[in-house]
Formats: C-alpha cells, structure tokens, sequence
C-alpha cells in the first residue's frame, strides 16, 4: 500500500526499512570501538562496527535502486526532492572542510591568532608543490573532464560510451590515491609533530578519504551502467556521484592553492611572521 500511495504524491514513501536502526548500530559500534582502540584497546569492535556499516550501505542502497528501477517510486517530482537533498549534503560537506581550512589560517595569521609564529614552523620539511601536489591536481581535473563526457553519454543514450568513461574516471582517483599514499610515506612529518603536520593531515587525508568514497561511487555506477539501470531521463544517482566528485576537485583545487603553494611560499612566511 504504501508504494501505490507514494506513486500518487509528489512525495515518496518508502517501506519500512531496518536501514536506519542497523546504521546507527554501526556508528555507535564503531564510535565505542575507536575510542577503545585509542585507550590501548583491541581493534576488532572498531571493525565490526566498518562490516555492518559496510553491509548497510549495501542494503540500503539496493533498496533505493529497487525503487527507483523496479517499483517505480522516483517521480519527477521524488527527483527533485533527491537533488535538494544532495545539495544540501554537499553544502554541509563544504562546512566540514571549512572548518579545517579555519584551523590552517587560525594558526599561520597573526590577523587571526596573536601567537602565530612562522608560517609553517621552523624544522618541517615542506612537501613541495610542483612535484606529487602538482601532478594529483593534473589528475583530478582530468577526472572532472572525463565524468563530464560520461555524464553527456548518458544523455545522448551512449551506454558504451558512458560505461568507458566512467571507468576511466574511477582509475584516475585510484591513481589519484596512489600517489597521496606514497606523498604520505615520503613525507617527513607526523600527525603528532605540531600545528602544522595536524592541519595538512586532517586536511588533505579527509579529503583522500572524499577521493577513495567518491571513486566507489563511481565504479558503483559503472556496474549499474553496465545493467542498464541508467536513462536519458532517469539517471539522479549518476547525477549525484558527478556532482559530489565535481566537489571533490573544487576543494583540492582550494587546497593545492592554500596549503601546497601559499603555505609554503615566501609569502605565506611573511604573513605569519
């Protein structure tokens, strides 16, 4: 009944689903097992917690797309209720990254922070900007090209086209994570080493965490290519994983200029000397 209801309103109505509850028993899990770990405890709750979180991304996510390819929920109107609701994610992923972009100018400006000392402290070792930086921005302004030629595929109704090109973008952000590993390994700073390690960690290892989440995406949506679940006028879950990869480039773009080539310039001494 409640899929013949929501069929008749601009508005869907889902079955009643044990998603939530199983979502949030994997946070929680996952929130006492981190903080056991972190007191010298085992992992293994820690990793519980992941597997069920795992399983209800898979369960939740089958769901949606058998309501939206099987019984036929996603009315143009559902539609659109669906991509207010990615823009506001989106928009609440832009005040996530903020507040770390806050925490790196807090503490290079004397403007903001009156014990701000040289700008980054004085024995670190910066990673220079015209080396992996460089090449990882080269990467993931390829990646936005060739989402965008997936994305138009899908409109012209090219299945081929857009199954190849979305692949092409998933393996230009496992590359793109190739290379901030191996930045990471070469690097010689710790998270633990001060202010500076603290921020540029956080900052570009949340946001290699966006690049592994957004690359998973995408390969999703390839598989769902591949089986035909995406239409010329029915593809929002592709539109979603375009935009939040669209995101991802913008805030690496923020962060190549901000932490990679003003952080360690020149200027970015003075500022904060």
């Amino acid at each position: 009944m409640a899929n013949e209801a929501a069929k008749t309103h601009p508005w869907h109505v889902p079955e009643p689903s044990p998603w939530p509850i199983i979502g949030t028993i994997a946070g929680f899990t996952m929130a006492v097992g981190g903080i056991w770990f972190m007191h010298d405890g085992p992992i293994y709750l820690f990793g519980v917690g992941v597997l069920i979180l795992i399983y209800t991304f898979y369960g939740w996510w089958r769901q949606v797309i058998i309501e939206a390819n099987t019984a036929g929920a996603h009315s143009e109107q559902v539609k659109v209720g669906l991509r207010y609701g990615f823009i506001f994610f989106i928009a609440s992923e832009v005040m996530f990254f903020f507040a770390f972009f806050w925490a790196f100018f807090h503490s290079s400006l004397p403007i903001l922070n009156n014990v701000a000392q040289v700008w980054p402290p004085e024995g670190i070792e910066l990673i220079p900007a015209s080396g992996v930086p460089l090449l990882n921005t080269l990467i993931l302004l390829s990646s936005s090209a060739t989402v965008t030629v997936a994305h138009h595929a899908i409109i012209d109704d090219n299945r081929k086209k857009a199954i190849r090109w979305t692949w092409i973008t998933a393996i230009l952000g496992a590359v793109f994570l190739f290379f901030q590993a191996e930045e990471y390994i070469d690097a010689t700073f710790k998270l633990s080493d001060g202010i500076y390690p603290s921020t540029f960690y956080l900052a570009t290892g949340f946001h290699g965490f966006h690049v592994f989440v957004g690359t998973c995406f995408l390969a999703v949506c390839a598989m769902r290519l591949q089986k035909g679940h995406f239409k010329p006028d029915h593809h929002i879950g592709f539109e979603a994983a375009a935009w939040y990869w669209h995101f991802v480039d913008v805030v690496w773009i923020f962060l190549f200029i901000n932490v990679y080539i003003w952080g360690s310039s020149s200027f970015g001494h003075i500022a904060a000397g």
